[in-house]
């Protein structure tokens, strides 16, 4: 299968690239920032998934913008729902790169996480891929987040401390 791979970051791609490769599957990263505050931040996981993915050979679409204002603007006042519209935000640019470039499904590395609502990413994924005419790849990576860790550890990558948005920092921060 043609799968584009929604990546947040390089630590989170280790786990599903190495089980996507192993199903041979002819994968490509999408790289999608609008989500991760500040833009020092962005910017020190895009260079990291960089080095990583030149590493592997692993070829990744790379946003060139960063509208962090349309981002803040859909979640203000729906804050307890962020998480909601920016999987959907982020799997819906996904799949509009996968319609794009001709892959036959997509999925996340968000599925690597054991932070975030699996089932809630998989219901947001199949409905963009039954709306866009592709298919949405669910596979539980979270069996890998042990290996994740250590493997992003070995490779001495940059390791960020929350999700990517300024309420995931405050969250993590903020006593």
């Amino acid at each position: 299968m043609k799968l584009l791979l929604h990546t947040c970051c390089a630590p989170c791609s280790t786990y599903p690239v190495k089980v996507l490769k192993e199903m041979d599957m002819d994968i490509m990263g999408f790289f999608y920032r609008y989500n991760i505050h500040p833009f020092q931040e962005c910017m020190k996981r895009e260079e990291t998934l960089k080095q990583y993915s030149e590493s592997i050979g692993l070829k990744v679409i790379y946003q060139t913008d960063y509208k962090i204002e349309k981002f803040l603007q859909s979640i203000v006042f729906r804050e307890n729902e962020r998480c909601r519209y920016c999987y959907y935000d982020r799997l819906k640019a996904a799949a509009l790169v996968a319609k794009k470039g001709k892959f036959e499904g997509f999925t996340t590395t968000l599925l690597y996480s054991k932070f975030q609502n699996h089932e809630l990413i998989r219901q947001t994924g199949e409905a963009l891929a039954k709306n866009y005419g592709l298919k949405f790849f669910y596979h539980d990576f979270r069996e890998g987040w042990k290996f994740g860790i250590e493997e992003s550890k070995r490779l001495k990558m940059y390791r960020q401390q929350y999700c990517g948005c300024i309420y995931s920092e405050k969250d993590r921060y903020y006593k």
